[in-house]
């Protein structure tokens, strides 16, 4: 509390000093403007004090406010993970289950199919999609291509061959597919 401090010297400053000589010159008049200063002192202290309160409590509501919304940001990420996570957790059992059997390798085969076909109904509910590959035109966007195939059969720049699912959320790119294109020298030459 420097600040009262500070404060208050600074009033008693200002106000007049009364000296022996000055007590005796003072009049009725001269009283009455010396209390008038003095009870306005008083309200400007009181109006100050009034708003350095009202500030305290601005700021600490101010710090609430800013920890809450923290808080809610931080649960809506957790429930954003939980939703995705959750799909994935009955996949995971499967292939712990899978890894536990004494299955021939074909009953293993068809057992991480079911499982493929699980994670893919997972992620579709999550609205991801498998970016289109074999028989369409390379589109940059959406491929990266690692390789041509030297061919006459199909035409210049079409998808051959996947190496790599690329995906996709909604019209957001995740990752390209991998691919391999086509490579035509007989329609590029027309």
């Amino acid at each position: 509390m420097a600040e009262d401090t500070t404060v208050k010297e600074m009033d008693e400053k200002e106000l007049p000093a009364k000296s022996a000589d000055d007590a005796q010159t003072t009049d009725a008049g001269g009283d009455t403007a010396d209390a008038a200063l003095r009870a306005e002192l008083e309200q400007v202290r009181g109006e100050r004090e009034q708003l350095l309160d009202r500030l305290a409590r601005l700021q600490a509501e101010f710090d609430n406010t800013r920890r809450r919304e923290a808080k809610e940001r931080q649960d809506l990420r957790d429930y954003a993970v939980q939703n995705a996570v959750e799909p994935f957790l009955g996949v995971m059992d499967n292939f712990q289950l899978a890894l536990k059997s004494g299955g021939t390798a074909e009953q293993l085969r068809t057992g991480v199919e079911l499982i493929l076909k699980q994670m893919e109904e997972a992620l579709r509910g999550l609205n991801v999609q498998v970016v289109e590959t074999v028989g369409t035109q390379f589109d940059p966007r959406l491929h990266e291509a690692l390789g041509s195939i030297e061919t006459a059969e199909f035409p210049d720049h079409q998808v051959l061959e996947e190496i790599r699912r690329g995906y996709k959320i909604r019209e957001k790119l995740l990752r390209p597919a991998l691919v391999r294109i086509a490579a035509n020298h007989e329609q590029k030459s027309e």
